[in-house]
């Protein structure tokens, strides 16, 4: 439920690769300051902004790639989600997707966001089904990534094993935690099931990919389980069915295990396009894509 399906091979293009041209900057909200990538400048009409959503469990940084790519043709804003990166962390305990897409709207509000366009990744594309039902009118043109519809067993899984409370360890015990969680979570999906049947063909991750996400995971130790909880709490099929009336594409990566459900996910939301990103096409494709469809 993350960006490693997107790790580079052998030190090539991936979610996590350097971005220059992005900037960063910190807006205040009701919790406290929320930490965010932009790039770009408006286009006025011609294209709105876009709010980039990021996946569990790291940050913006995961998506600066793609920050900088569409930052050319419009303003890009990616802000790291809460109790996640560098934002504060949320401010209820246990928040559901709903507290999520509020604080969503509410960071538009602070940066004087009227309308955007939306990509959201992962636990960002859950974060949208939620802010496609609570204000529809902000939001012109619609991308998930990756979103996943869990069946119940899975999901009972999901939220038993996959993201553990974790605190500081006097031993540093939560170092060693950091790295294989997200190690793993390019072998096998879930990653807690280390069998034939859940491995996944990609290879190891390159050490420096695995030590920057590691790095943005720790930013986040003690509250990332709070983002990947409130997806599998979430009835995603039961809310996609109430989305009506906006432009909306679902979107896949062909070595990202949450391929399976794009075919799915289109299917309840009457018009839905859906793209699989082929694994040949990469994070290019992917841009290409997205930008097809924001410009169309």
């Amino acid at each position: 439920m993350n960006d490693r399906a997107s790790a580079p091979k052998g030190g090539g293009e991936g979610f996590m690769a350097a971005a220059v041209d992005v900037d960063r900057a910190f807006v205040r909200i009701k919790e406290g300051l929320v930490h965010y990538r932009h790039a770009g400048t408006d286009a006025g009409d011609k294209h709105l902004p876009l709010y980039v959503v990021h996946a569990g469990p790291g940050s913006s940084a995961g998506v600066a790639p793609i920050v900088a790519e569409m930052g050319k043709s419009r303003r890009v804003i990616a802000p790291d989600t809460l109790g996640n990166g560098d934002s504060v962390g949320p401010g209820v305990k246990n928040p559901d997707l709903k507290y999520y897409a509020g604080s969503v709207l509410r960071v538009m509000d602070a940066l004087k966001l009227d309308k955007v366009d939306y990509f959201g990744t992962h636990t960002g594309a859950h974060i949208g089904t939620e802010l496609l039902l609570m204000r529809p009118d902000r939001f012109r043109r619609v991308v998930f990534d990756g979103i996943g519809i869990f069946p119940p067993e899975m999901k009972k899984a999901m939220l038993e094993n996959y993201a553990p409370a974790v605190q500081p360890d006097e031993f540093g015990r939560h170092l060693v935690w950091a790295w294989n969680f997200v190690r793993d979570q390019s072998l096998h999906f879930p990653y807690f099931m280390r069998t034939p049947e859940n491995r996944m063909n990609n290879p190891v991750p390159p050490a420096e990919f695995v030590h920057r996400s590691v790095v943005e995971l720790l930013k986040a130790l003690t509250t990332y389980h709070n983002g990947y909880n409130a997806v599998f709490s979430h009835d995603t099929a039961a809310r996609l069915k109430q989305i009506k009336d906006i432009p909306l594409m679902f979107m896949a990566s062909e070595p990202d295990p949450l391929h399976v459900y794009i075919d799915g996910a289109a299917a309840l939301v009457p018009g839905a396009k859906k793209r699989l990103i082929t694994r040949a096409e990469g994070l290019t494709g992917r841009i290409k894509a997205m930008a097809e469809f924001f410009d169309s």
